[in-house]
């Protein structure tokens, strides 16, 4: 028997029934007192959950009202384990039922779950006698049958666990019986069995044992002595039999809560009564007192309705000879709104992810208010300048959620304050601020703080000279913010771009990779590319504009005449020309641009230094005044083209002028040189007369035969090859020895027309022997030259007709682009922009070049010289003009005109360049 009681409570300790309430909530039911670790259900198997995700999920329970720890959840394999020491009656005390409530918290997605624990009782506890010795005074007189009560013993456990019976020991007077009262609870009275005689025994001690219905039961002891007493006739009585009062919560100490009283019939002292506590709680005993004389009962500790709502006493009454009678007092306390409401934070998902979609849940928040009925009653509200609101959720139990979209990047961290206030009187309230964090997700590319950028580098610079650099913000967080630069593939005049420039990743420092020329790459466009480090990164791109900007390192080059050391040129000025007469024209070309391209011609050395002057800008040679017979035949002139760039280039070139009328006059060409000394100019002068004078017959003679027989045409006097260096050429031209890149060669041939003073050129195609007869082919040497002028009827009459356009130098065009220049907004009335250079093949007055301005965005800010194609401001330059991109489109035209006879215009040409105009900052 003793062997299936043992293992009826072993099994009893871990048995537990589970059961699924009507809302979903699971309850386990379980004996106190289990040992730690003990395992008394599985949340993942009776849930339906995946223990695989518990740990991820967070599993955990939490117990309403407390912060101690009774269970736990085994996050490996969703075990419910003891943690805790779980004793009903300190939990519960005399409670019928005892019932934990825990919430079972999942994160994840949040999810709530109500887990209650049904404590079954065990009897771990004796029965308890208030004291010791308990003394009983009865008369001798007393009669068989009366009845005497008894303190009843007190066991902590409950139900069958309880006092269950009492024994007494034997004796020859008194037996124990056991009686219900009306309230249902159970008190022992001894009766008397034989009348007491004092003369035989004044005095006895009996021994009572109180013993519960457990297994094994358990029992407790107390000493009864019992004092036999000559004469009393009645026991004190109470005025009612259950007395009852109500203290409301909180009362101050000292207070009177109720007042018993009883009487005895008796006189003297054996009618006097006093009252003291004859059963109560240990819980109890710390909050009342009482007067033994006046029955008054007083606070003496704090009193407080959530610690306990009603509290059941037993009081006696004993007169003054030991007869007792016994009374219940029943005290109920009075719930106060003492009591603000906690709000507990259950779970939050912190942080919260930016791209959370409006109606997710963040976290969870439970509201309690430990008083009762309507103090009880909470309201929870939320600030109302967040993106959050409270949603009901079961009881007590709120969800935070989002209300809009989050935006890391204008709100990183909330404060969000909780309020909550019960329905006492007055209400109270209480609060708790909630931080929560937006975590940053990869939303935003990064934006260069620019829209475009612009980088000007000198030509010649060194490789890995800084340009500029650009810079794109991120406003993610971290990795997700964190910008790298890097070029995009693109090829440069057919090479990569990578082999012109570098981009420091990190900073956005562009980096030249080699150097730039001018010359061949005046602008060109990158595109770079500013990537984050998030995923999947976001990139922006940007483009960058370089600009080269020329350096005055080309020379001028010098097309006509040909520069020292290629074969001479030479002009026949006609004795009679006029002060102004043009002579001849210097042209030349610098590869640079701008003010670096602007050329300046000057006449170094000369002669005659008073005979002949150069237009600075123009670079046409005309006499200053009439041509004197005192003047020198042969004429050395030497001019120097200077361009405006710092320091100054320049290049200097020789030009032969022979002063005369006719051939007869002309020296052998070979002879023609010039010493720099001053002296050997005397002796050429004094040669030259003598030759003049020798022959001075003859040419008349010679040249009235050739008038005679010519009459007004035209005849050749002699063949000059001018050779131009191809190298200095633009594309569009060659030199005469095959070397350069010209489309065919050019001979420079020189006529004398009939009344005419003036020397013209004609660059005609090249020919030789095969493709003219011989007769009309002219030679240098000095005999063949002599044949030729004897044979008149022979040689072809060949003028110039005005059939080539003029060939613009500069500005000039490659692959379709456009030159740009740049003016500056302080640029003042007529500031020099740039120059357009031309050129025409034909010769005299088929070469005379004028220049026009033919379109214009704004024609009254510029124009164009009409003889040196110099382009001016005609006014300054306003915001207005600054507010476009490409400030000035120009289109300059330049014609060239043959005239005859009277300057009446026969025959024009023209040709057309276009300039981009910038006005810089």
């Amino acid at each position: 028997m003793a062997f299936s009681l043992r293992i009826a409570l072993i099994c009893g300790l871990f048995v537990f029934f589970v059961l699924h309430c009507a809302h979903g909530d699971l309850t386990y039911s379980v004996e106190e007192e289990l040992k730690h670790g003990s395992v008394i259900g599985n949340i993942a198997k009776d849930l339906g959950l995946d223990f695989g995700r518990l740990a991820a999920r967070k599993a955990r329970v939490e117990m309403e009202g407390t912060d101690k720890q009774y269970i736990t959840i085994n996050q490996k394999n969703g075990d419910v384990v003891v943690v805790g020491r779980i004793d009903r009656e300190e939990l519960c005390g005399e409670k019928p039922t005892c019932v934990l409530k825990f919430d079972l918290l999942l994160e994840n997605p949040l999810e709530l779950q109500r887990l209650s624990l049904q404590v079954q009782d065990i009897n771990d506890n004796s029965p308890v006698f208030q004291k010791d010795v308990m003394k009983l005074e009865i008369r001798e007189s007393a009669v068989k049958g009366a009845r005497y009560r008894v303190t009843a013993a007190h066991d902590s456990d409950i139900g069958q666990n309880s006092v269950q019976s009492y024994v007494l020991n034997q004796n020859a007077h008194f037996v124990f019986n056991i009686q219900t009262s009306s309230s249902g609870s159970k008190y022992g009275e001894l009766v008397l069995d034989k009348e007491l005689d004092r003369e035989d025994q004044n005095e006895l001690r009996l021994l009572l044992t109180a013993v519960d219905g457990g297994s094994p039961p358990k029992s407790g002891t107390v000493v009864i002595h019992v004092t036999v007493l000559d004469a009393n006739d009645n026991a004190p009585v109470f005025t009612e039999s259950v007395y009852s009062a109500r203290l409301p919560e909180n009362s101050p100490i000292n207070t009177p809560v109720v007042t018993v009283s009883a009487t005895d019939a008796d006189d003297g002292v054996n009618g006097e009564v006093t009252y003291e506590f004859s059963q109560l709680s240990d819980k109890a005993g710390k909050l009342f007192s009482i007067d033994q004389k006046s029955g008054v009962i007083f606070v003496t500790g704090d009193v407080d309705y959530e610690e306990g709502p009603r509290y059941e006493v037993m009081i006696e009454a004993k007169d003054g000879y030991g007869l007792t009678s016994e009374i219940k007092l029943i005290i109920d306390i009075i719930d106060v709104n003492d009591n603000a409401p906690v709000i507990n934070l259950k779970s939050l998902s912190n942080p919260v992810p930016e791209n959370a979609p409006p109606g997710t849940e963040v976290g969870i928040i439970n509201v309690q208010d430990r008083d009762s009925e309507k103090n009880r009653q909470v309201r929870c509200s939320i600030q109302q300048n967040v993106p959050f609101k409270l949603v009901p959720s079961i009881k007590n139990y709120y969800s935070l959620v989002t209300t809009g979209q989050l935006d890391r990047e204008l709100v990183s961290d909330y404060n969000i304050t909780i309020s909550a206030t019960d329905e006492g009187s007055p209400p109270l309230s209480s609060s708790k601020t909630v931080q929560l964090s937006v975590a940053d997700i990869n939303d935003n590319p990064p934006v260069f703080e620019e829209q475009s950028y612009s980088a000007y580098v000198s030509e010649n610079n060194k490789p890995g000279s800084t340009l500029c650099s650009v810079s794109a913000r991120d406003p993610d967080w971290r990795q997700n913010g964190t910008v790298i630069y890097s070029l995009l593939p693109a090829e440069v005049n057919g090479a990569s771009v990578s082999s012109y420039l570098s981009v420091n990743g990190d900073t956005g420092v562009i980096h030249a990779v080699r150097s730039f020329d001018y010359e061949q790459l005046r602008s060109f466009k990158v595109h770079v590319m500013a990537r984050d480090n998030g995923s999947p990164p976001l990139s922006s791109n940007v483009t960058v504009s370089v600009f080269v900007s020329d350096v005055n390192d080309n020379s001028p080059q010098i097309l006509y005449p040909a520069p020292e050391g290629s074969s001479f040129m030479t002009e026949l000025v006609p004795k009679a020309a006029h002060g102004g007469s043009l002579v001849s024209k210097v042209i030349a070309v610098d590869a640079d641009s701008g003010q670096n391209a602007w050329l300046s011609y000057q006449i170094v050395r000369s002669t005659d230094p008073g005979l002949f002057t150069i237009g600075v800008h123009s670079g046409e040679i005309r006499t200053q005044r009439d041509i004197s017979e005192s003047d020198s035949m042969k004429q050395n002139l030497i001019v120097a083209v200077k361009d405006n760039g710092q320091p100054s280039l320049s290049a200097t070139c020789a030009m032969y002028l022979l002063i005369s009328d006719n051939l007869a006059e002309v020296p052998e060409l070979k002879d023609i040189s010039y010493d720099d000394k001053n002296s050997k100019l005397t002796s050429y002068l004094i040669i030259a007369l003598v030759c003049v004078s020798t022959f001075f017959l003859t040419f008349i003679i010679i040249v009235l035969g050739v008038r005679f027989c010519r009459r007004r045409k035209p005849r050749l006097l002699f063949d000059g090859a001018v050779a131009i260096p191809g190298a200095y050429l633009p594309p569009n031209y060659a030199d005469v020895d095959g070397t350069g890149t010209l489309r065919s060669s050019y001979n420079y041939d020189a006529y004398l027309t009939t009344g005419s003073r003036t020397s013209d050129f004609k660059f005609v195609s090249s020919y030789n022997d095969n493709t003219l007869p011989a007769d009309q082919t002219l030679k240098k040497s000095t005999s063949e030259f002599a044949d030729v002028f004897g044979s008149c009827d022979s040689s072809p009459e060949v003028t110039d007709q005005n059939d080539n356009p003029p060939q613009v130098l500069y500005l000039v065009q490659t692959g379709g682009s456009v030159v740009a220049e740049m003016v500056p907004r302080s640029a003042e009335v007529g500031y020099l922009l740039t120059k357009v250079v031309a050129v025409d093949v034909d010769s005299g007055q088929n070469a005379w070049l004028s220049y026009k301005l033919q379109k214009a965005t704004d024609r009254a800010l510029f124009e164009v010289g009409l003889q040196n194609g110099e382009i001016r401001t005609i006014r300054q330059v306003t915001d207005k003009d600054a507010q476009t991109r490409w400030g000035q489109e120009l289109s300059n035209m330049c014609t060239t005109t043959r005239c005859a006879g009277p300057l009446t215009p026969e025959r024009v040409t023209v040709s057309s360049a276009e300039l981009l105009v910038r006005t810089c900052w």
